[in-house]
This record gives C-alpha cells, structure tokens and sequence, in this order.
C-alpha cells in the first residue's frame, strides 16, 4: 500500500511539471498583468510562489523597448506590497489585493504618475479595476490589448 501511494505521489508531481509554464516552478504559478503607468498600458506576467513571494515583468505596449521588472510578497490577510523598476529608470511601489489566490488588483505611485493593475483577470475583468486615462478604455483584437479613445 506505501509503495502504491509513493508512485501516486510521484505520478501526480510528474504530470504536474508537465502543465506548468516554461520556467515555473513546482509550487508557483504564473500569469497575465494588465497595468497603466501613468497613462501608458503595459503588459506582462507575474509569478507567485507558494511563501507568498513573486516577481514581475511587464512591458509597454507603446514602446515594446519600454520594460519593467520587480519582486513582491503578499499574504491571504495583508494583500501584498511591491515594488518595479523600470528600463527608463523610472520606479514604482504598489500594494494589492487578492481577489482569490490567482487573481488580484492594485495600485501604487510610479515615478511619473500613478500605477494601477489587475493579476489574472482578463482585459474585460479588470478594466473596473484600472485607472484608465480619461477618454480611453481598453481593446482587445486577438491577442493584442491597447487603449483606444471612446
């Protein structure tokens, strides 16, 4: 019976490496950001680990040249805090919230504005969540998103 629930064991963490993201780990989880910096859309992902502890990488949709990287730790109870630092030089810190443990929203000081953003969420979920730059909103044709006037 212990030899049989080994191999379970061992079967289940073999598929389980196979459905993860190039690059994730076994006790992560990877997935899409949608932010505004300033008034700019970046896109990007994040990653999460099971400590609570992450990193994140984001590029404009404007300038593709235009990227930001980061790290964050986030609790169930506390949400999370962050921080980005841009290939401009320009920085940002954030706090967020979970909605689940996948999913999420925030918000924080860039260096040339704001900063809001939405984890996990698809372009329609989260644009209640993002600060948009007045007089735009978001579209998606295939797999690119940008803002567009209204």
């Amino acid at each position: 019976m212990r030899k049989q629930s080994i191999l379970a064991l061992a079967a289940f963490i073999g598929l389980a490496a196979t459905t993860m993201p190039v690059g994730a780990g076994l006790f992560s989880a990877t997935g899409p950001v949608i932010a505004i910096l300033g008034s700019e859309l970046f896109v990007g992902e994040a990653e999460g680990h099971l400590s609570g502890a992450g990193t994140l990488a984001i590029r404009s949709q404007k300038d593709p040249l235009l990227t930001c990287a980061g790290d964050f730790t986030s609790s169930a109870k506390q949400g999370g805090i962050g921080q980005l630092l841009c290939s401009d030089g320009a920085s940002a810190t954030f706090r967020f919230e979970r909605l689940s443990v996948l999913r999420g929203f925030g918000a924080g000081r860039f260096g040339r504005g704001t900063m809001s953003f939405a984890y996990g969420l698809s372009p329609e979920e989260a644009e209640p969540y993002l600060k948009l730059p007045q007089g735009k909103r978001l579209s998606s044709s295939g797999s690119e998103l940008k803002l567009v006037d209204l």
